[in-house]
């Protein structure tokens, strides 16, 4: 047990040596650790925002609405399927209400004929047709647990890009609840234009103006009142347009503010060889007409198409500021949100909070060291040394995979630190109180030594790994702070075993070799 190869002490030594380089940049100042070459290690651990204070915000989807707007949609799909396929089928109450898309076919000897259609139509939904013609179709518990969590899962990897543009730096954005968003802004006084940025769901779509519906004042049912942002002096506060819309806001690939040629800002935008394709078709198609640009059910600008745009790309103008047409092209980047969100819960967190809390983790630790240190020293003189010196090497790596991981360290996560640092000399004085006892039945120092690792490791092993299981579902199940504390604790055990069973048996060996004491120092 204390032989130890050349390449055990080279991977040792080696790891010990990587602690030390990735935990340094924790004590370089940022602008001198910017200066330092590229492949210097540069990622440190972040504050958390009970820690360097920050914002707290709760936000709630509007699954409803979601939901909704696909039953509507499934709608729209049904009547075309049954109106403009070779054969149609007459129907009555087209309609959703309630969770449940209804219709009656007129004749109810078609149902066998319109079923295909009703089913490519409602996929995913539990479709009934009575014998009366009555036609039902409606979501299943399953479906709508699926939906809704594919929502959530969308939501936050939108508000993620949306807020990585604002170069906010180690947000928290998880999943509260079965509808609920926590995003946490640390280092963020003022959240006013990231929640703006956050809440606007910024959905784009294209629609062509109906031009007949404008003189006639009666929109179709295939068609929308849509308000109009920001209306000039002489124009209409208001237009009607096609529900369907020519072109939706995921193709677009790229969105700059810019300037037109009198120096008004605009937003220059550009879409995939897809969304490219579709535009230069319906610009050609309709030379002469307008198209209204649609931005979260306001219209933003209703140009006339003067030629077919087949470049794929084009500009937005509006009443634009710089900063407006900056954050709109930002939020076109990072893309639509799939549902509106709801800011429920706010709080602020001052810094001098966060310095406080610093204060007190720094104590705690400070205190816990010195006590261990001494404790080890009283009780097991160079060998508590030797632990001591592992117990520092052990929060050198504890901090080295912190800064690799990119880790945030929250408040609870400071506790995980403490509690590690306590639990790090479990190790050795399991091992140490078994070469006491070893050293009672006359075995020499060596001989003793060697027991004392060999039989306690197998004790060591099973704490540890009773340690990480609790570990691993603290992260799984918490949230938040819950998880900070299961990553401090779960890195402190593993690095706690690697000092406690190897560098101090390390340490122990060299010294038996040199000294060769006849008897231990215990």
């Amino acid at each position: 047990m204390l032989q130890f190869s050349k390449f055990k002490v080279t991977i040792i030594l080696g790891i010990i040596l990587l602690g030390i380089i990735f935990s340094a940049p924790n004590l370089v100042p940022r602008d001198k650790l910017d200066s330092l070459p590229g492949w210097v290690p540069k990622t440190v651990i972040s504050l958390g925002l009970d820690l360097q204070g920050g914002s707290h915000l709760l936000y709630e989807v509007d699954t409803s609405k979601f939901l909704n707007e696909r039953l509507d949609s499934v709608v729209n799909d049904i009547r075309d399927k049954l109106t403009k396929g070779t054969t149609k089928f007459g129907y009555l109450n087209l309609g959703a209400a309630n969770g449940v898309v209804s219709l009656t076919l007129r004749d109810p000897g078609q149902a066998e004929a319109a079923r295909p259609l009703l089913q490519q139509a409602t996929t995913d939904m539990d479709l009934q047709i009575g014998s009366d013609g009555k036609v039902t179709a409606q979501y299943t518990e399953e479906t709508l647990r699926r939906l809704k969590a594919q929502l959530i899962e969308q939501s936050i990897e939108v508000i993620r890009k949306r807020i990585d543009q604002t170069g906010t730096k180690e947000p928290t954005i998880i999943r509260q609840g079965e509808d609920r968003i926590v995003v946490q802004l640390p280092g963020v006084k003022d959240p006013e234009h990231i929640k703006s940025i956050i809440g606007t769901t910024a959905k784009m779509t294209f629609h062509m103006v109906d031009e007949a519906a404008e003189v006639s004042g009666q929109p179709s049912p295939t068609d929308m009142v849509v308000k109009v942002r920001n209306p000039k002096s002489d124009g209409a506060a208001q237009l009607i347009v096609q529900k369907v819309p020519l072109l939706q806001g995921q193709n677009l690939t790229d969105a700059q503010q810019s300037f037109e040629g009198g120096g008004q800002p605009v937003v220059a935008f550009k879409f995939d060889s897809i969304g490219a394709k579709k535009f230069g078709q319906a610009t050609a198609q309709n030379v002469g007409k307008r198209f209204a640009i649609v931005l979260d059910n306001e219209i933003i600008t209703a140009p006339v198409i003067k030629d077919a745009i087949l470049g794929g790309s084009g500009i937005i103008s509006g009443s634009f500021t710089v900063q407006s047409a900056s954050d709109l092209a930002l939020l076109l980047r990072a893309g639509a949100l799939p549902a509106d969100l709801t800011v429920i819960e706010e709080r602020t967190v001052g810094a001098d909070l966060g310095a406080d809390s610093i204060e007190a983790g720094k104590k705690a630790c400070l205190i816990a060291i010195v006590l261990i240190v001494v404790a080890m020293f009283a009780l097991y003189g160079l060998f508590g040394l030797f632990a001591n010196i592992a117990l520092v090497l052990n929060a050198i790596l504890i901090l080295a995979g912190l800064s690799a991981l990119g880790a945030t360290l929250t408040f609870p996560g400071i506790a995980g630190l403490v509690l590690t640092l306590g639990m790090a000399v479990d190790a050795n004085v399991l091992i140490l109180e078994r070469v006491r006892e070893e050293m009672r039945h006359g075995r020499s120092p060596v001989t003793a030594m060697e027991a004392g690792y060999r039989e306690a490791q197998a004790t060591i092993i099973d704490a540890n790994v009773t340690h990480i299981i609790a570990t691993l579902f603290l992260f799984e199940f918490g949230s938040g702070p819950i998880k900070g504390f299961a990553i401090t604790l779960l890195i402190g055990v593993v690095t706690s075993f690697f000092t406690s069973v190897y560098v101090t048996r390390l340490m122990t060996s060299v010294w038996l070799r040199r000294s060769r004491p006849k008897l231990l120092p215990l």
